[in-house]
């Protein structure tokens, strides 16, 4: 009877199995599939049970470089990273049969196609749209192995050498263009207050002899200078106007 008891026990301290927090177990029993074993200690029985850890913690897959061709035949070289976690362990190990493999290469096969279908200037302006897209795809094809894709994030996009200096050369062309409209924008405003203030000079009778004495005073409080300044014969005639009086 003893005996009994003892093997009974051995039996089931051996067959205790820990599932930590971050886990979920698929079990097995005579093969098929019976339950997820949630967190803490439980049973499996030798022999006609089995079971396999799932790790529900979200993961991040390093996709390597791609080589693609844009819709403008343009060379290019993309590489990302994918977030992802396990939704259902049951899928997860029953309906593929290793699926962190698995969306590697689903994310490679994805991200090349869709950097095919947008132009170079979009894939440069438009990274964060094209990223969404891939995890769409991504997360939709997936999601019948039991994940689910949380972000995709596009880490660097390399260009051939000489499209990176043509693309400089366009981008200084460009700024030496903003720099020629906005100083010609400057100089259009200049002409504009200056034909406004000698139109408001014309008007009024006395100003313009006025505007020419302080500018010949300013001129005259700088002593590093000589300044030869001819005088209009109309200030002249303004001053006799004033010593007469």
């Amino acid at each position: 009877m003893y005996i009994i008891i003892a093997i009974v026990v051995f039996l089931v301290i051996t067959s205790i199995r820990q599932i930590n927090q971050y886990q979920r177990g698929v079990k097995f029993t005579f093969g098929k599939f019976t339950s997820i074993m949630e967190p803490g200690w439980r049973i499996v029985w030798p022999v006609i049970q089995s079971y396999q850890k799932v790790d529900i913690r979200t993961k991040a897959v390093d996709v390597p470089d791609q080589n693609a061709i844009t819709k403008d035949n343009v060379s290019v070289r993309v590489n990302a990273v994918i977030y992802y976690k396990v939704s259902d362990a049951n899928k997860a190990i029953v309906e593929v049969e290793d699926f962190r493999y698995a969306i590697s290469q689903y994310a490679q096969t994805t991200m090349r196609n869709i950097v095919g279908e947008v132009t170079l200037d979009e894939l440069l302006s438009s990274r964060d749209k094209i990223a969404d897209r891939i995890r769409e795809i991504v997360d939709m094809e997936t999601g019948a192995w039991g994940l689910k894709v949380q972000n995709v994030e596009l880490k660097d996009v390399s260009l051939p050498a000489d499209m990176e200096r043509t693309i400089g050369k366009q981008a200084e062309a460009e700024r030496e263009k903003r720099a020629v409209i906005i100083n010609s924008e400057g100089e259009l405003a200049a002409s504009q207050n200056i034909a406004q203030a000698a139109e408001m000079l014309a008007k009024t009778p006395g100003a313009l002899h006025l505007r020419t004495l302080q500018s010949i005073n300013d001129m005259a409080s700088d002593q590093s200078n000589t300044v030869v300044y001819m005088v209009p014969v109309e200030a002249l005639k303004a001053l006799e106007g004033f010593i007469k009086k």
